[in-house]
């Protein structure tokens, strides 16, 4: 790959590293797994951007190859289920915040109720709610990545969302028992 064409792939790819990490993250459940299927993406981002290097959706195209190589891994073998921690992994720290320690102790507790929620959803929810909720990706754009219909992706976030709201409704109620 010439000098040229390796800045056209990083213009195109680098400003959308932390989207392929944050899909990556969510899907696998694991922060070591998430890089390697980045690291994974990106290769195979090289080996295709040389055949062909007009892309028409650059985040879209990325975050797709990042999908692929998930259920590719995925196939290869199963990944060990790990919990997610907002907070480890955005490397934010809780408390400091200029409203005090009582409203981001309540933040923090609702993050790690939804995170947990959503970590329940099967990955084909997981995955459309990720993409469009936390990753901002059109209804287009999803189905693009994820090789479905415009309407295949409607049905599975209106499904997503309600299950995600069972979910928290259920922990809630859980931890209204301790």
């Amino acid at each position: 790959m010439d000098d040229a064409a390796k800045r056209t792939l990083e213009a195109a790819c680098l400003p959308h590293l932390r989207a392929a990490y944050d899909l990556a993250r969510w899907l696998a459940r694991d922060e070591h797994e998430a890089e390697d299927l980045v690291q994974e993406a990106f290769l195979r981002a090289i080996k295709y951007f040389e055949s062909a290097p007009e892309v028409a959706n650059p985040r879209a195209w990325l975050l797709k190859i990042v999908r692929n190589a998930f259920y590719t891994a995925r196939a290869q073998r199963k990944p060990p289920a790990a919990p997610f921690d907002e907070l480890v992994h955005a490397g934010k720290q809780a408390g400091g915040d200029a409203s005090g320690p009582e409203a981001a102790a309540l933040r923090s507790a609702d993050r790690e109720l939804v995170h947990a929620a959503l970590a329940e959803l099967p990955v084909e929810f997981r995955e459309t709610i990720v993409l469009r909720e936390l990753e901002g990706l059109a209804y287009r754009e999803i189905a693009l990545v994820l090789e479905i219909p415009i309407g295949t992706v409607m049905s599975r976030l209106a499904r997503a969302r309600k299950a995600l709201a069972e979910n928290i409704a259920k922990r809630s109620r859980q931890e209204l028992r301790l």
